[in-house]
């Protein structure tokens, strides 16, 4: 299916989707799909979700299926064409998706926010963020929040440096760019860093964060209807009373779920002004 048919199809989806809402329908369907962020390799997420999804289509009586794409640009043409029902993703993108076609967040995670991170190997002679003037940093994609789109902002606005961007595909990578000499530093966000192995970790160094915000929401489409949105968040949320359930979130990046809101926790965003540093994807 080309890129035409299914912006024709995402609108029909939207355009159905408010008919039902405004005329108080509700047509539940038995197979919804959601999108994650490919922050990490296709088959570590894979793992960490299929899982959590198995849990909630057993809970709920649908079938919720996971899709993956290849990079962070093609996982944004995805979510802005509407095509996922779900979809987690990172909170500038939230703030693009919510825009485009009303998707609402729905839950995070309340034990940390989310950083974004610049690494070094541990023997690099850069001591500061200011001694990357000049250097080659990678970073996952234009618009990975933390990990680029809020970095590159702020090393521009307020540290006052120039850099080349190098993008190349997912946290994991920017992190092996970095270590191997490939680039001088490697932007990344807390929560992926701590997915690595220890050794790994150990073998890098932290020399800049941002400041922190309200990290990844899960997300959902105006067209889904309230029961089946609401027994997703009521059934993530019993997760919490079994060593199993919380294992299962951690491994999601919802280890203490909370419920989330847009005007809340998001809306704030959109006062960064980014869009400058923002390239949306052909």
């Amino acid at each position: 299916m080309n890129r035409l048919v299914r912006v024709k199809n995402a609108l029909i989806s939207t355009v159905m989707a408010a008919v039902v809402m405004s005329s108080g329908m509700s047509f539940a369907q038995e197979r919804y799909i959601i999108s994650v962020v490919p922050q990490l390799p296709q088959a570590v997420l894979h793992d960490d979700w299929q899982p959590l999804l198995e849990y909630l289509n057993d809970k709920l009586g649908v079938e919720i299926e996971l899709s993956l794409q290849d990079s962070i640009p093609l996982f944004e043409i995805d979510f802005l064409e509407a095509n996922p029902d779900f979809v987690f993703l990172n909170p500038y993108h939230e703030v693009m998706a919510h825009k485009a076609h009303g998707y609402e967040p729905i839950l995070s995670d309340s034990s940390r926010q989310l950083k974004g991170i610049l690494v070094v190997p541990v023997a690099s002679e850069i001591e500061s963020v200011a001694d990357l003037d000049g250097a080659t940093i990678a970073f996952p994609a234009p618009n990975a929040f933390g990990a680029s789109l809020y970095m590159r902002a702020l090393l521009a606005n307020e540290i006052g440096i120039d850099i080349t961007a190098s993008y190349v595909g997912t946290h994991a990578n920017s992190y092996r760019h970095a270590l191997l000499g490939e680039a001088a530093a490697g932007g990344g966000v807390n929560n992926t860093l701590l997915k690595e192995a220890e050794g790994f970790q150990a073998a890098l160094r932290v020399i800049y964060e941002t400041p922190g915000v309200t990290p990844h929401p899960l997300a959902v489409h105006p067209r889904v209807p309230a029961e089946i949105r609401d027994g997703v968040v009521d059934a993530v949320l019993e997760l919490r009373e079994t060593e199993a359930g919380r294992e299962m979130l951690k491994a999601v990046q919802l280890a203490e779920p909370m419920r989330v809101t847009y005007k809340d926790h998001y809306q704030i965003l959109e006062d960064l002004q980014l869009e400058n540093f923002v390239v949306v994807a052909d």
